[in-house]
């Protein structure tokens, strides 16, 4: 079992205060603010964060998938796109799109879809995201 780790720490109010996003692994420090969660100013912020993982681990997930049904993943690339809704009941994530462009020679679209289906449903983070609605776009190039 691996457990890993992150860290956040928060100073001030929540529209003007600021934050450090610490990623261990790699000694990796971002800063991050309202205005780059809710608002237009550029800077990483938690569901960015949240898409990045999201992302690997799905294509991860979709390659060995591809692999266990007897063909060759050459290259699976993933954007997610994680939506911020608020509402009546404060700000909660509402969508989750993935977009993949997987090259596998000798597999057809209909079976590829099947697969892709599979791993989303089946990917670690997709586990722990189920509450939220994800959806999925496949091009086979």
């Amino acid at each position: 079992m691996r457990t890993s780790k992150s860290q956040a720490i928060w100073i001030g109010s929540l529209k003007d205060g600021e934050g450090k996003i610490s990623l261990k692994s790699i000694d990796c420090e971002a800063n991050y603010s309202f205005a780059t969660r809710f608002g237009t100013k550029e800077g990483i912020n938690p569901e960015e964060l949240l898409a990045a993982a999201h992302a690997g681990c799905f294509s991860m997930a979709f390659a060995n998938l591809i692999a266990s049904r007897g063909f060759t993943p050459q290259m699976v690339e993933t954007i997610a796109s994680v939506t911020m809704s608020t509402g009546k009941n404060g700000s909660a994530i509402s969508k989750i799109e993935l977009y993949s462009e997987v090259k596998a020679p000798d597999i057809d679209d209909e079976t590829l879809n099947s697969i892709g289906n599979e791993a989303k449903v089946n990917c670690p983070v997709s586990k722990a995201l189920s509450s939220v609605e994800i959806t999925l776009q496949i091009k086979h190039i």
